[in-house]
């Protein structure tokens, strides 16, 4: 007897720099949204890729690693196609991700990323942080430590470069600020968002702009 497909399940992408709070979203998605929630994106496939192209998708802008530039295209390719397999078989996603287009060479990715869900249920969310507190959280985890006196005021160019390059085009479907919002509020934003309003777009235009690229 023929089964009846499953619904495809709901995919949330959060979009931002390190340290601006998505897997603290992503975490609270998990534990408190209804269904079976599968957490991907950047940590998850970093940890899966060799140590010898390291940083994998976590490339930083500023076309440091030409070399490393066609496999990230693949690895995302491959990383929005197990998303896509993961809805379609029922089962919630959210996604943790960096986009950004600061190559050496564009590579296109966050359009071939969206044509790679199309028809599946998307919510794109901008997770922004002022860069005064994403420097904080790095103090607080060590990333600046050792640093010459006098120092820990001075922004590195590689963190300037995420805040200007990774919410390019900013077309999104919500977007929430992890220095006003707690995690679980950022949560419960989403889950308002998902409950009502437009059906959420921000995917399909995205979409059809690669298309438009081709």
């Amino acid at each position: 007897m023929e089964q009846t497909p499953p619904a495809p399940g709901q995919i949330i992408i959060l979009n931002g720099a390190p340290r601006s709070g998505k897997s603290s979203i992503a975490a609270a998605i998990q534990e408190t949204f209804d269904g079976v929630w599968m957490n991907l994106g950047v940590d998850r496939s970093m940890q899966a890729t060799p140590a010898r192209y390291q940083p994998g998708i976590g490339l930083r802008p500023g076309g440091e690693r030409p070399d490393l530039e066609p496999l990230v295209a693949v690895l995302y390719g491959a990383l929005y196609d197990a998303i896509a397999a993961h809805s379609r078989l029922g089962l919630n996603v959210v996604v943790d991700v960096g986009h950004h287009d600061a190559y050496a060479v564009p590579q296109g990715i966050l359009f071939d990323s969206a044509r790679r869900l199309d028809g599946l249920p998307v919510l794109f969310v901008g997770v922004r942080c002022p860069i005064e507190v994403v420097m904080e959280r790095r103090r607080n985890t060590g990333y600046n430590a050792p640093v010459p006196a006098g120092a820990l005021d001075e922004v590195p160019a590689p963190v300037l470069r995420w805040q200007r390059e990774v919410h390019i085009p900013g077309i999104y479907d919500l977007e929430v600020d992890t220095s006003i919002l707690s995690p679980a509020q950022c949560a419960e934003a989403i889950r308002r968002r998902l409950a009502g309003g437009p059906a959420p777009s921000a995917f399909r235009r995205l979409a059809a702009m690669f298309v438009r690229q081709d």
